[in-house]
């Protein structure tokens, strides 16, 4: 009985590391694409009138 409580355990933490990398990659991601985002605004804003 123990040894099935470790299985799950393992398999649990191994999942929790992974959607922790994954959720990682994604913040950097959607943050490099927010900073170039705002740069070519920054970039513009002589072009726009209001």
């Amino acid at each position: 009985m123990e040894e099935k409580t470790y299985k799950v355990m393992g398999r649990s933490g191994a999942m929790n590391l992974t959607v922790g990398i994954l959720t990682m990659i994604a913040g950097i991601a959607a943050g490099v694409l927010l900073i170039i985002s705002g740069a070519k605004l920054i970039g513009q804003k002589s072009k726009i009138m209001f």
